[in-house]
Formats: structure tokens, C-alpha cells, sequence
């Protein structure tokens, strides 16, 4: 039988995965393979507490993070997305149902355009001439942490679904 409180409990735990990614790519610009390992190793705990069949649930999961993995190693190929995000990506499709990790996608993006300008700026403002590097965990991290709120915290997710008005 499903553990509802071991699922939240599972959740608080990506919660704070989530957090130390964004740190560690912040100060390092680096995304460790133990922090996605282990937020992989949860996933398959998090599918048993959560009553996720083998099929067509867990199959699903695997499939999402399975093209999330070969989309993003191409875009790695191209020196356009660093490997500790690629990875983290990839981990956190075995997390978030198919739909909510579109959700995921599109809010990465545009955090990740906010943040590439504002750095940007930064950049330009202090003269620098090195080549701008995005913290783009810091984009993937906050983006799961919304969906995650959203779908989650019953508070948020009713401001979520309505657009804040209510």
C-alpha cells in the first residue's frame, strides 16, 4: 500500500536536491553526478508511494526521461547545455508526470531567459570580456520547485490554475 506521507517525504527530499543543485551551479557552475544519481535512486521510491503502476505509469516516466535524455545530449553535443543539466533534466522527468514536465520545460525557459538577460547586463555593466556563463540550474531548479508547489501545496496550485486572480 502507497505511503502518503513517505511520498511527501520523498517530495521535501527533491525539494532540498533541487535547492543544493541551484547552489552548487551558482558557486561551481557545476551540477554533481552523486546529487543527480540520488535524485534518480528516489524516483522509482517516489513511483511505489505515490501507487504509480508499472503500466502504462512508470513507462511513461521512463519514455519522458528517455527522449528528455536523447533531445538534450544533442543540444550537449552542440556546447549548448552543460552536462550537469542535461542530467538533472533527465532525472527529474523520472519525477514529474508528462504533462507537469512540459509545464517544467516552459517555465525553465523563460526563467532561463530572465536570468540570461540579467546577466548579461551584469556582464556588459562591469566590461567583462569572458564568455557569460548561465547558471542554468538555477533556471531547471526553480522551474521544478514551481511545478512541484503547483501541483503539491493545494494553496498554490488553485492561484496557480486561475492566474493569481481569486
Amino acid at each position: 500500500m502507497p505511503d502518503f506521507e513517505f511520498r511527501y517525504l520523498l517530495l521535501g527530499a527533491l525539494a532540498i536536491a533541487l535547492l543544493f543543485a541551484a547552489f552548487t551551479d551558482i558557486r561551481r557552475r557545476q551540477i554533481d553526478n552523486w546529487l543527480n544519481a540520488a535524485i534518480a535512486a528516489g524516483a522509482p521510491l517516489y513511483w511505489w508511494a505515490s501507487g504509480l503502476s508499472l503500466w502504462p505509469d512508470v513507462a511513461w516516466q521512463i519514455g519522458v526521461a528517455a527522449l528528455t535524455l536523447i533531445i538534450l545530449a544533442v543540444l550537449f553535443a552542440m556546447r549548448a547545455m552543460g552536462g550537469g543539466d542535461v542530467k538533472l533534466l533527465t532525472v527529474l522527468a523520472l519525477w514529474i508526470q508528462p504533462l507537469w514536465f512540459v509545464r517544467l520545460l516552459i517555465g525553465m525557459s523563460l526563467i532561463g531567459g530572465v536570468l540570461t538577460l540579467a546577466l548579461g547586463a551584469w556582464h556588459v555593466m562591469r566590461r567583462r570580456r569572458d564568455k557569460l556563463a548561465v547558471p542554468y540550474g538555477v533556471a531547471i531548479s526553480s522551474a521544478a520547485l514551481w511545478v512541484l508547489a503547483a501541483q503539491f501545496v493545494p494553496a498554490f496550485s488553485g492561484a496557480a490554475l486561475s492566474g493569481g486572480a481569486g
